[in-house]
């Protein structure tokens, strides 16, 4: 996902509502969210289905990461040769 630009892509929702397709078409073409504020505030977030996509399957990665990191500290985890065994005999069948 791109960074964010200030000063295109957070908008009123009076104006997301009056030409959603042209904010639409703007997160398709620059991979930006666009940020939706209701008196003042931001209230929601316009973001492209594949970038949503792309960030829910990294934030899938990280929580295994860290699941891992957690059960590593607490000694459950298993010899790295022990689990490559394990993994050849799964490929195997």
């Amino acid at each position: 996902m791109q960074r964010l630009r200030i000063n295109e892509d957070i908008k009123p929702l009076s104006e997301v509502r009056t030409g959603i397709a042209n904010f639409i078409k703007q997160v398709h073409d620059t991979k930006r969210p666009v940020i939706i504020t209701q008196h003042g505030k931001s209230v929601a977030v316009l973001l492209d289905a594949y970038e949503y996509e792309s960030m829910q399957e990294k934030l899938e990665l990280l929580t295994d990461v860290q699941i891992s990191l957690n059960q590593l500290e607490n000694g459950e985890g298993i010899d790295h040769g022990d689990a490559k065994e394990k993994v050849l005999e799964r490929a195997q069948k």
